[in-house]
């Protein structure tokens, strides 16, 4: 997951290539919530590993439950619908985050607990839920007894929830269904507790999102609850009901984030499909049906049980005027989807995009203007003109994980404009609330012109600090790390562990050639040994020096080299990346720093690593490394024309890596 500020996604061409979808959010919380409320042992397989389930799972912890990983799957012990007396006595505060699957379900439950049991619970989350209407459901459980206090402003979280009182459930719990289907899914799975008789409620106004229902239906049916349904009006709840764990259950993968990707079929889908696994046709999830939006707009749609591939078919996409109240989620990624098309597209009856994580249709008016595109809103309606002279622009994303993964189709700009321009997405980490490795994913699967995936070279003598000082710009902007001297490290090691004499240029390059070397997460990876620590040694960076001399070894080499530019960038530190390797580089840096601070930089690390040292043979060491880069006759050791120089001798690494980040920043459109 990219854990910083913003992420730039360069101009991408074309997709290709299997996805597989992570456990729905949706399917994932009320799972857990079941699970805990029931009697028994549920093993919960393919749960989503994501923030809003990371909060659910600390509070069932915090309800008494026991959770114990096994493997990829989660055991969960119930209550058994019965409240520890230590929870009772004490009472909790539970901390949800943004998590409305979290927070409004367990607030019906707790309330009915606390109503029935005694207690008091007290929900809070950030400062976004506090703005999030819970009212409806509150109105809903107070008139059938439940003290539920709102501890800010009416109608919303933080709540207090307290008891006993008594409950008056004689009488229909009636609930407004044109705000969220998530509060008529809270007292689903919250009045089961309760249910010493018939327990009926009663839905006012129209029902939206009604796919979100049958999932909790569906549920319910596998813990033992069968709910009988009068059409979206009437909901009861038989006498005696109680949660029974089924033993085991499987999470399904989410159909809201499958959107992103069979969007992606449909728009870049040119040569071969995108294929999407963990949904289908037996998917009990409603946003499934986002593909018949997909396939209205031009897609080619092959699917089965559990898999679904999307290529391109109308191009460009079809205008559309669709009613959204079935894919309430996943119908955000036809906002964007609609910059591609060949006319006007309007999404209507999506007013519960209004009390989402933000106000979605108002922030994807916003950004998508941004974009350059024409925007009109309503209430309950979006209309998105399609898109010719496209803007590079820095996309806000309000904390809303959807908000980030529909703009990143907005980087397939390439396919429709001569004029390529970089998308910026500010907070990728908030993708974390449902698909904590989207970016990783798409990055998989998409592909973009060698030229327009940005580099940044930081070349250098030995010991200047270009190591680290490309870790962190790299770290900072999210893009790859190539440490060409580790390849050149690894070749003498190697031709020195395959008895071949290091003087031998020929042979030396033909096990260079060779290399089964990955890095992965900072360890270098030598056919499936870590070599990390031999590669910081001084007897394998002497090695480095001598094979380099070597013509035929800095050829066998390029080729890896150039092979590390890949999406969403890449940092590369050498001797020669910015003059050899990437003469095309987007910022060129030369660092440097005088041959006694170099030494004493060295000299610390090997005393810190308990080796002994001697600053004087280490200085000239350095001078005699310097003195043969710079005089080799293959790549010599030189600055770049157009690349900046910057002597670190007297900064720190911050310092460093300030100046290259805003030299790098003066450089983007944004």
């Amino acid at each position: 997951m990219y854990k910083i500020p913003f992420l730039d996604l360069p101009p991408l061409q074309a997709a290709a290539g299997s996805v597989r979808l992570p456990g729905s959010k949706s399917i994932s919380n009320r799972v857990l919530l079941l699970a805990g409320l029931a009697e028994g042992e549920t093993l919960i397989h393919d749960l989503l590993a994501s923030d809003d389930t990371a909060v659910m799972l600390e509070a069932l912890r915090q309800l008494g439950c026991t959770i114990t990983q096994d493997g990829s799957q989660l055991r969960v012990r119930g209550i058994g619908g019965q409240l520890l007396a230590s929870v009772r006595e004490a009472g909790l505060k539970l901390f949800l985050g943004n998590a409305g699957t979290a927070m409004r379900p367990l607030a019906a439950a707790l309330a009915l607990l606390a109503a029935t049991q005694g207690g008091q619970f007290e929900l809070s989350g950030v400062p976004r839920m506090h703005e999030r209407p819970i009212g409806d459901l509150v109105d809903a459980l107070r008139e059938r007894g439940c003290d539920i206090a709102c501890l800010g402003q009416e109608g919303y979280p933080p709540l207090r929830l307290s008891g006993p009182s008594p409950l008056r459930l004689s009488q229909p719990v009636r609930v407004r269904g044109d705000v969220s289907s998530q509060f008529l899914t809270a007292l689903l799975l919250a009045l089961p507790l309760v249910a010493r008789e018939d327990v009926v409620i009663e839905v006012v106004g129209e029902l939206i999102s009604k796919p979100y229902i049958h999932i909790t239906l569906a549920l319910l049916q596998r813990f033992g609850i069968e709910v009988r349904r009068e059409g979206w009006e009437r909901f009861i709840i038989p006498a005696g009901s109680r949660y029974r764990s089924p033993g085991e259950i499987h999470v399904e993968g989410d159909a809201s984030s499958a959107s992103y990707f069979v969007a992606l079929g449909a728009l870049a889908g040119i040569e071969a499909p995108v294929r999407i696994e963990g949904v289908g046709t037996a998917s009990l999830q409603g946003d499934v049906r986002f593909v018949e939006a997909a396939a209205l707009m031009g897609a080619r749609i092959e699917q089965g049980p559990n898999w679904v591939e999307v290529r391109r078919g109308a191009w460009p996409l079809k205008a559309l005027d669709l009613d959204c109240n079935h894919i309430p989620d996943a119908a955000m990624t036809l906002a964007v989807m609609a910059l591609y098309a060949d006319g006007p597209s309007t999404l209507r009856n999506i007013a519960s995009w209004r009390v989402k994580e933000t106000d979605r249709i108002a922030a994807m008016a916003a950004e998508l203007e941004k974009l350059g595109a024409q925007v009109e809103e309503g209430p309950d309606w979006l209309r998105v003109h399609p898109l010719k002279d496209w803007r590079a622009a820095s996309i806000h994303t309000y904390d809303d994980h959807r908000v980030a993964m529909c703009f990143s189709l907005a980087a397939l700009n390439p396919l429709i404009t001569g004029r390529p321009v970089p998308v910026r997405i500010e907070d990728p980490a908030c993708v974390a609330k449902t698909f904590p490795d989207y970016f990783e994913t798409l990055f998989e699967v998409v592909q973009a012109r060698r030229a327009d995936i940005p580099v940044i070279t930081i070349d250098g003598p030995t010991a200047s600090g270009k190591g680290t000082l490309a870790d962190e710009v790299a770290h900072q902007l999210g893009y790859i790390v190539l440490d060409s001297g580790a390849l050149y490290r690894t070749a003498g090691l190697a031709a020195f562990r395959a008895g071949v004499s290091l003087d031998d240029g020929p042979g030396v390059a033909r096990i260079a050639a060779g290399l089964d070397l990955h890095f992965r997460k900072g360890r270098a990876i030598l056919q499936g040994e870590d070599i990390s620590e031999l590669l910081r040694e001084e007897a394998t960076g002497l090695m480095a020096s001598q094979v380099a001399a070597h013509p035929e070894v800095r050829q066998a080499l390029h080729q890896l080299q150039l092979d590390f530019r890949r999406l969403p960038g890449l940092v590369a530190d050498g001797r020669d990346m910015g003059t050899a390797v990437f003469p095309d580089a987007g910022l060129k840096v030369f660092l440097t720093a005088s041959a006694q601070t170099r030494a004493e930089r060295r000299y610390k690390q090997l005393i810190g690593k308990g080796i002994s040292a001697n600053m004087e043979s280490l200085r000239a060491d350095l001078e005699a490394r310097d003195a043969r880069d710079k005089g080799r006759a293959a790549s010599p050791l030189k600055p770049a024309q157009d690349a900046q120089l910057l002597d670190n001798s007297g900064q720190t690494i911050e310092e460093s890596k300030g100046l290259v980040l805003g030299w790098w920043q003066e450089r983007q459109p944004f």
